[in-house]
C-alpha cells in the first residue's frame, strides 16, 4: 500500500509543484501549458493574486513530494512531512477552491469556464490526496 501510495502521491504533488514553479518563474508558458490563465484574460488582482500564490507555493509545496519519495523508501521521516505537506496541500486546494467560487459570484473575470473547471478537478484530488496523506501519517505514528 505505501509503495502504491508513494507513487500516486508523487505524481499528483509534483504536477501542482512543477506547474507552480512554472507559473511562478515563466507566467506566459504556464499559460501556454493551460497551468495559468493569461494575464490578459483575467482581472489584474485575480493575476497578482495567482503570481504571489504561485512564487510562496514554490517555497512551500515541495514538502509532499518529498514526503511521497520518503514513503517510497520506507525512511520513517515520510509521516512529518506528510503531515506538513499534507496540511499545505490541503489549505493550498481549498482555499484555490473557495476564492475562486467568491471571485466568480462577484463577476470577477477568473478564466473561462472550462478552465475553472479543470482547476476545481484538479484542486480537489490535491485536496483528496492531502487528507488521504495525513490520515495515512497519523495511522503510521500509532498509539501512544
Amino acid at each position: 500500500m505505501n509503495t502504491t501510495w508513494g507513487v500516486i502521491l508523487f505524481i499528483i504533488s509534483s504536477i501542482a509543484y512543477f506547474g507552480q514553479a512554472i507559473s511562478a518563474f515563466w507566467p506566459e508558458t504556464a499559460a501556454r501549458l493551460g497551468l495559468a490563465e493569461a494575464e490578459a484574460d483575467v482581472d489584474p488582482t485575480f493575476y497578482a493574486d495567482g503570481r504571489g500564490e504561485a512564487i510562496w507555493d514554490t517555497a512551500v509545496l515541495w514538502t509532499l513530494p518529498l514526503a511521497s519519495l520518503l514513503l517510497l523508501l520506507n525512511n520513517p521521516a515520510w509521516v512529518y512531512f506528510g503531515l506538513i505537506g499534507g496540511g499545505m496541500y490541503l489549505y493550498f486546494a481549498g482555499r484555490g477552491i473557495v476564492v475562486r467560487k467568491i471571485m466568480q459570484r462577484r463577476g470577477i473575470r477568473i478564466g473561462s469556464p472550462q478552465s475553472l473547471k479543470m482547476a476545481t478537478i484538479f484542486l480537489a484530488l490535491w485536496g483528496l490526496a492531502a487528507i488521504i496523506t495525513i490520515v495515512m501519517a497519523i495511522a503510521a505514528i500509532g498509539p501512544y
